[in-house]
């Protein structure tokens, strides 16, 4: 969605330093999709031992560990997510489009009350 259109971004509290919010739900996509930490970080612009610090905070908050990750050597290494990972990532996904589905009308209602800003079309 670009920046400009009006949207939610949701983020679920479930304690002082544990959430789950677009960034780390995107960081699962990035896992998922190039088999890397490492990838993952460079693709959404961030240092690999912030990429790692997010990962540890994710399998350290749910029961099961979302993200699982084998060391470099010759064939180097990756990761994959765990079904938990693909189960919590798809969950927050729905979270996500129920609570924009929800307050469609009330978010469009407010960005029509807006004054011009400049680079929002």
């Amino acid at each position: 969605m670009p920046p400009s259109t009006p949207h939610l971004r949701l983020r679920i509290v479930f304690g002082k330093d544990a959430m789950l919010g677009p960034g780390k739900a995107e960081l699962l996509e990035q896992i998922r999709d190039t088999g890397s930490i490492s990838a993952a970080g460079r693709a959404m612009k961030m240092s690999y031992k912030r990429a790692w610090m997010l990962v540890e905070t994710l399998n350290a908050m749910f029961a099961a560990p979302l993200v699982d990750s084998t060391r470099g050597g010759p064939k180097g290494g990756g990761a994959v997510l765990t079904a938990a990972g693909q189960a919590v990532l798809a969950q927050y996904r729905r979270v996500e489009a129920q609570a924009t589905a929800a307050t469609a009308a009330e978010v469009a209602a407010l960005a029509a009350m807006l004054r011009d800003i400049p680079g929002r079309k």
